[in-house]
């Protein structure tokens, strides 16, 4: 019965779904050339650092002063939907439609920037301006309220300081976030979670314990409720799948609640067009993560291990959420992996300029 409503409602376009990804895999072999030094990668990374300022001031505007879209530029070919007040209301989105995503796009881009500020070249000037802009991004990830996006703001910044570092960064860090697990953890002793709220701000051990919506959420909206139903549709049809899109329709018929996704990426892929198809896709990103992790993290300079970091930080994310249905993440991400694949392959195939 849930296969023909699938079916009756998506049709043969479920499976042309899986062109879709036919561009970006032409758009990674495309990219390569102009991001095989680590010249270029810099110079790339700059430029995604360039494009976080209107994410920033958008996001502001929207919050403090009520700026609503939408804002069109190019006769309508650039088209930005602003939410007053956020979206949801009262979190940081900015041009992006929800807050978790532009979480996302924000830490990609942390790492890229914390190596510029770190470059050991940088005159005074340049790593002022650097510093208030780092500010001015660690604030926008803080008001996005996105617990994925705080995570991967920590992770960032021992790999991209690299291993020279970690003998005195990673002991006040591992201090740090044993601190904020006893202020959010349920079932810490009071004796020891008392003191560790009055250091953490409630905004925050508030966020991870999900204090804010406790008793509110029915379980069939939560992510472990979506992770099981897709576990179960996978194991129906694990060949092929049921179509691209299919969870959108399938979820609702089997809970009574509807989600667009499952907020898993391989979980994702195994549902749309079956094991195979996600065990392909998500070993190549695999692959080219465990190959660039020597040249780019243990022997790279700055720019390649932020550029390693990122793509790391933008793979985890897909483990709890699906940012890639943005196209400008998605085309971002392509071009991390673009830039891993100059990373592993170790050596240039045009000059450097």
């Amino acid at each position: 019965m849930v296969a023909g409503c699938a079916v009756a409602y998506s049709g043969w376009l479920a499976w042309v779904g899986l062109g879709n990804w036919l561009p970006f895999f032409w758009g990674f072999w495309g990219f390569q050339p102009y991001l095989t030094t680590p010249a270029a990668r810099r110079r790339a990374g700059l430029m995604l650092v360039a494009a976080t300022v209107p994410v920033i001031l958008t996001g502001l505007g929207q919050l403090w002063w009520g700026w609503q879209g939408p804002f069109q530029t190019l006769g309508g070919l650039v088209i930005w939907h602003l939410h007053p007040g956020g979206n949801p209301e009262g979190r940081l989105a900015g041009l992006f439609d929800y807050a978790n995503i532009a979480g996302s796009w924000l830490v990609l881009v942390w790492p890229l920037l914390l190596a510029a500020l770190l470059q050991p070249a940088l005159d005074r000037g340049r790593r002022m301006v650097l510093l208030v802009f780092a500010a001015a991004l660690v604030a926008a990830v803080f008001l996005t309220d996105s617990r994925n996006a705080w995570a991967a703001l920590v992770l960032a910044l021992p790999l991209v300081c690299g291993p020279r570092s970690w003998r005195w960064l990673l002991p006040p860090l591992v201090v740090a976030l044993l601190v904020v697990a006893a202020a959010s953890v349920a079932g810490v002793p009071a004796v020891l979670q008392d003191p560790a709220r009055s250091l953490v701000p409630e905004a925050i051990w508030g966020r991870l314990s999900d204090l804010h919506h406790a008793g509110e959420r029915p379980l069939a909206i939560t992510r472990l409720a979506q992770w099981q139903t897709a576990v179960g549709l996978v194991a129906e049809r694990p060949w092929l799948g049921w179509g691209a899109a299919a969870f959108s329709i399938i979820y609702p018929l089997r809970t009574g609640r509807w989600h667009g996704h499952p907020h898993n990426l391989p979980l994702d892929l195994a549902l749309s067009h079956g094991l195979p198809v996600a065990l392909l896709l998500v070993g190549f990103v695999v692959l080219l993560l465990l190959r660039g992790l020597g040249p780019a993290l243990l022997r790279g300079r700055i720019t390649d291990r932020a550029w390693w970091t990122a793509a790391l930080v933008l793979a985890a994310l897909h483990a709890t959420d699906m940012p890639l249905y943005d196209s400008r993440i998605n085309v971002a991400g392509w071009v991390l992996l673009a830039g891993l694949r100059g990373i592993s392959a170790g050596r240039p195939t045009i000059p450097a300029r």
